[in-house]
C-alpha cells in the first residue's frame, strides 16, 4: 500500500469522498460539494467537513465574499513524497544505530527491485552532491 493510500485510508468516509470531489473539480465551495454528492448529505455536513479536511493540510482555501472556495494541497504524488520524506526522517532522527542501517536497507530494497533504480539512486546522489557543493561556495 502507498503511503498516500494509508493517509485517505485513514481519514473518514465522508472526509475521503469531499476529497475526492474536491479533487475532481480542482476549486468548489460547500454548494459545489453538495450538488457533486447529489445532495445526500447537509450543507453544514459538508461545510464541516471541508474545514476539519483545511485544519488536517489536506485543503486550501479562500475567502471568496461569505463563503470559502477549496482545493486539494497536495496531489497524491506530492502527499506521497512527503510523508515519505517524513517517515525517513523521523527514521534517520530516532535510529540507535546510525544511518547505516537504514541506508543499507534502501539499497538493498531497490536492488531488488531493479537495476535501473539503483542506477537512478546513484544519479540522484550525484546530483545532490553537486546542488550542496555549489551552496557551499
Amino acid at each position: 500500500m502507498r503511503l498516500a493510500d494509508a493517509v485517505m485510508d485513514s481519514l473518514g468516509v465522508l472526509e475521503s469522498r469531499v476529497l475526492t470531489e474536491v479533487r475532481k473539480h480542482g476549486e468548489t465551495n460547500v454548494a459545489g460539494v453538495c450538488r457533486s454528492l447529489g445532495d445526500a448529505f447537509a450543507y453544514t455536513t459538508v461545510m464541516t467537513t471541508l474545514d476539519r479536511l483545511y485544519k488536517k493540510g489536506l485543503l486550501s482555501r479562500e475567502k471568496d465574499g461569505r463563503a470559502y472556495i477549496y482545493s486539494v494541497k497536495y496531489s497524491a504524488e506530492e502527499m506521497e513524497r512527503g510523508l515519505t520524506q517524513d517517515a525517513i526522517s523521523r527514521l534517520m532522527d530516532t535510529g540507535t544505530g546510525g544511518v547505516e542501517p537504514l541506508l543499507a536497507c534502501i539499497v538493498d530494497s531497490v536492488s531488488e527491485r531493479d537495476r535501473e533504480l539503483l542506477d537512478e539512486l546513484e544519479r540522484l546522489i550525484k546530483e545532490k552532491r553537486q546542488e550542496l557543493e555549489t551552496e557551499d561556495r
